[in-house]
């Protein structure tokens, strides 16, 4: 097995001729930006981040920007990005920067794990691509290249694993270069140590690596312990007006979270007579639409929609309520399946009903 030093040493000469160069936040020691990146990077592929990050940046090009936007404007741009939670927490922490830090990221990762959605790998990889800060990351992709290396067993989510993983990965710290190696770990799990079908034969530590000497790169790292399926199901209801649905804000907390969305109908209710009690409006008509299912990280949601039409005259929005035209998804923050759903009416089209 290599000694730390050559571990090191390695992933860092891999990492300057085969690593990645290229991406939009690399070259840089904007704090701002570095930070976005990670943030909007957390269970999300590089490649579905790229057309974010760039609208985003066009709109908050500074954090100052972004603190004093509202945080409807940072959900509507976050929004089919997933994990919901992630943006505002992007936004309570800008807020809190200005308010604490004078407006700068602060270098200390201690510090910045203190914010607001910056955990504690995050915040040693801004720091270290932004200050050249020497601090231990411990993402997926590291996870998965340690446990590979070291042969190390056990589920990396579980407490004594997770530990045993971070003081692994502050004992492989280099003394200089920690940016290019930070980098390193993250490229080689991306683009060569793989989740499936890794390219073992382009690995740079593939003659060290225990895993493949014992032929059991697929079983390392353990899966999450299986858990039954949970579904939850609910009712929603798309009511329609001359090209327009009233759409309501979700609570700060749970699923979309801060998002507008099409009303949740209560179990065992009339809809027509629901949506007439509760918006004061007139039904026309109610029509069921097709079922579909939307997956979440620990449940899957079974969402069974209705489509509402109604009188094009009365029920005038209340607090947190809004009108959306249906030409004008595009800026809305709104869930993805909901997107699709409302999408997929607006292609169809929708009568005009007297009032």
């Amino acid at each position: 097995m290599k000694t730390h030093h050559s571990f090191a040493a390695t992933l860092i000469a891999w990492q300057r001729i085969h690593g990645r160069h290229d991406l939009p936040w690399q070259g840089t020691r904007d704090a701002y930006r570095i930070w976005l990146s990670e943030i909007m990077l957390q269970q999300t592929q590089v490649d579905t981040v790229l057309p974010y990050y760039g609208r985003f940046l066009a709109r908050f090009p500074d954090l100052a920007s972004l603190a004093a936007a509202p945080v409807e404007d940072v959900l509507a741009l976050w929004s089919g990005l997933g994990y919901y939670a992630r943006a505002r927490n992007l936004h309570a922490c800008a807020q809190a920067v200005m308010a604490r830090h004078g407006g700068v990221l602060p270098a200390d990762p201690a510090q910045l794990a203190a914010l607001p959605g910056i955990g504690r790998s995050t915040a040693a990889a801004v720091a270290a691509f932004a200050y050249g800060t020497r601090a231990a990351i411990l993402d997926g992709n590291v996870k998965r290249v340690l446990t590979r290396v070291f042969g190390i067993d056990g589920y990396p989510g579980e407490r004594a694993v997770e530990q045993h993983l971070w003081a692994l990965a502050e004992r492989l710290l280099p003394a200089q270069d920690v940016d290019v190696y930070t980098q390193a770990q993250m490229d080689l799990g991306a683009t060569v140590c793989t989740r499936a079908r890794p390219a073992c034969g382009r690995c740079p530590l593939a003659g060290e690596c225990v895993a493949r000497r014992d032929e059991r790169v697929a079983e390392l790292p353990a899966p999450r312990p299986r858990r039954a399926v949970v579904v939850r199901e609910g009712r929603f209801a798309a009511i329609l007006r001359d090209g327009q649905v009233l759409l309501e804000r979700r609570p700060p907390r749970g699923i979309w979270g801060g998002l507008l969305s099409l009303p949740e109908l209560p179990e065992d209710v009339d809809s027509a007579a629901w949506v007439g009690q509760r918006f004061g409006l007139d039904v026309v008509r109610v029509a069921r639409l097709p079922d579909f299912r939307h997956v979440f990280t620990h449940f899957t949601l079974h969402l069974r929609p209705e489509r509402v039409d109604v009188a094009a005259s009365g029920g005038a929005p209340g607090a947190g309520q809004v009108w959306l035209r249906l030409d004008a998804l595009a800026d809305a923050a709104l869930p993805a399946p909901v997107r699709r759903l409302l999408e997929r009416l607006a292609a169809e089209g929708t009568p005009t009903v007297a009032g």
